[in-house]
């Protein structure tokens, strides 16, 4: 058990220096974040958050905001038992649920009052299944109720994505002990992962029956949006 709870630490540890290497503004993001939902939901919120792995929504949502609930839903059984010692870690109050699975094992019947999509959207490789768990989510909120998504995102044909291909390389060999040839195969992972540009981002968003539509976030290949349920 404590080999176990070693490894589930390092596992942590890894995930939590690696996310803010490829995202170096990842904590703003998840400020801006809780600053949206705090303007638009009330005290008692019912949260989903779609993709919880990790636990770090949580550590950063609940401490301050006690009365809301989380449904927190994710298809790795490590990374929500990440997200299950980030709770007890931080000794979190809240009401919370956990899920292993994806959006369509949580109750169809449910409502909630918010939701988020951190960072799922461009590991999900068919554009068809995309817009099949964006309207997944949209089926289980309020009417009216915000929504949030950021994603990697862009034309990989692009110039403008080259460049900040680059970058992204670039700083990942500034900030570590990585070589090039480390950084060049983490490279190849990237350039597997599912990218769409900006306007097809919200073209799916408002497929999936969402509206208000606004972008509240960028860092060179990462994208947030803003909207709202219809």
């Amino acid at each position: 058990m404590t080999n176990q709870m070693n490894f589930d630490r390092e596992m942590a540890n890894e995930y939590d220096k690696g996310v803010r290497r490829t995202l170096p503004t990842y904590d703003a993001l998840f400020r801006l974040v809780q600053t949206y939902l705090r303007n638009h939901v009330s005290n008692d919120a019912q949260i989903l958050i779609v993709g919880a792995g990790g636990g770090n929504e949580l550590a950063i949502l609940a401490p301050q905001n006690p009365a809301w609930a989380f449904t927190a839903v994710d298809p790795s059984a490590p990374m929500l038992e990440l997200a299950k010692q980030k709770a007890q870690q931080f000794e979190l109050k809240n009401d919370l649920h956990f899920i292993k699975g994806t959006i369509d094992d949580v109750n169809s019947c449910a409502q909630y009052d918010a939701a988020t999509f951190m960072l799922v959207l461009h590991f999900i490789e068919h554009d068809e299944e995309k817009l099949a768990q964006l309207k997944s989510i949209r089926e289980r909120l309020s009417n009216g109720a915000p929504f949030i998504i950021a994603t990697m995102f862009g034309n990989t044909e692009s110039a403008e994505f080259k460049e900040q291909l680059a970058l992204w390389k670039a700083y990942w060999l500034d900030s570590t002990d990585l070589t090039e040839e480390d950084v060049d195969e983490m490279e190849k992972a990237v350039r597997n992962l599912s990218f769409l540009p900006e306007e097809k981002i919200v073209n799916m968003l408002q497929e999936a029956g969402f509206g208000n539509i606004a972008k509240f976030f960028t860092t060179n290949m990462f994208g947030g949006w803003i909207c709202k349920a219809n």
